[in-house]
């Protein structure tokens, strides 16, 4: 049998009071945590988590929900994140709904009946699956990357309409006027503000403002080799192409290799994300890059901050109105130069 409290207390010579604030995080006198240190040592105590939580109301368990764990920049942030939560403490429970709702709805049912502290989420569309739920019940959500505006919670996002309004403007800069765009689907946040981004920049530079040289794809290699195949069928004399994911990036760049289009010789391309995948292209991608270890830093570290300064279940602050108030943390994108973007003779 295991040792107890019990064990160590008479090990040391301390009340069970103060060995359980130690094991629980609360603050010791120096001489007593050392004592109970050197008795957990010895004894090979080990804490029980099922049976703190109980008492505790506490798992020290956190619930991430994201659309696709094999996408890169969402597996770049959950690996980060992950690391800064178990330095805490934390372990974590990883769900990917694979970008469907009802899964998504099913994940967050699921992690609310196995009682985790909080969630980081990414959500999947513009209906809450649930998380409304947590912020009832006092438990913190952070989303990150996305924004649902009926979701009253802390949010982590990038200046995606400034990375996109900063690309465009580049091809301009270089020359090119007939810019076309492979947009994300209209139900993701990121998206609608890249689009965004987009059209601003095309009204700002007085380039070509055409809805034909928008396509639309769906986040995935095959969406995107399918939008380039279609835009660039509609307009063969189109320069240059803002592309505005990592996988749609890799199948537009596929598509363009089996067209034979000579890249920046015959069309210029700016992509989105994966430094390594931009440096082993032929060119060399111009790219926007997303500051990941930012975000999850910034994600985990807000949640950490939310659950340990304030009592358990206890509710988040709320302004004068009621409402509940709330920080959002808006990030810079960054850009990578290639030689993908070809300076135009005008």
């Amino acid at each position: 049998m295991g040792a107890t409290m019990k064990d160590i207390a008479k090990r040391t010579g301390l009340g069970l009071a103060t060995i359980s604030s130690y094991l629980n995080g609360g603050n010791v006198r120096e001489k007593n945590r050392i004592k109970i240190e050197e008795a957990i040592e010895e004894l090979h105590f080990e804490v029980n988590e099922v049976a703190r939580g109980l008492k505790t109301n506490r798992t020290k368990t956190i619930g991430i929900v994201i659309p696709e764990l094999n996408n890169i920049f969402f597996a770049e942030i959950i690996t980060e994140a992950e690391d800064i939560l178990r330095s805490h403490g934390y372990a974590t429970m990883i769900c990917d709904c694979r970008s469907d709702a009802e899964r998504e709805k099913e994940a967050v049912e699921f992690l609310y009946h196995r009682r985790v502290d909080g969630l980081i989420v990414m959500p999947t569309g513009r209906t809450d699956p649930g998380f409304k739920r947590f912020v009832r019940a006092g438990k913190p959500v952070v989303m990150i990357d996305r924004k649902m505006q009926d979701v009253p919670c802390d949010c982590v996002l990038v200046d995606n309409k400034g990375a996109a309004r900063d690309a465009v403007k580049r091809l301009v800069r270089a020359g090119h006027r007939k810019i076309g765009m492979i947009a994300g689907p209209d139900n993701v946040y990121t998206a609608r503000e890249r689009l965004k981004g987009f059209q601003e920049a095309v009204a700002e530079m007085d380039a070509v403002a055409d809805e034909t040289l928008i396509t639309g794809g769906n986040y995935t290699i095959a969406g995107g080799a399918a939008a380039m195949r279609k835009l660039y069928k509609m307009h063969p004399d189109m320069t240059a192409v803002f592309v505005t994911n990592y996988e749609m990036t890799v199948g537009a760049m596929m598509e363009i290799n089996d067209l034979g289009i000579r890249v920046p010789d015959e069309l210029s391309v700016i992509g989105f994300d994966n430094v390594d995948f931009a440096k082993a292209s032929v060119p060399k991608l111009s790219i926007v890059t997303q500051p990941t270890a930012s975000i999850a830093r910034a994600a985990a570290d807000n949640l950490i901050e939310r659950l340990e300064s304030r009592p358990v279940n206890e509710k988040a602050d709320e302004d004068a109105d009621g409402e509940r108030m709330t920080v959002t943390v808006t990030l810079k994108t960054g850009f990578v130069e290639g030689r993908s973007v070809k300076t135009m003779n005008n």
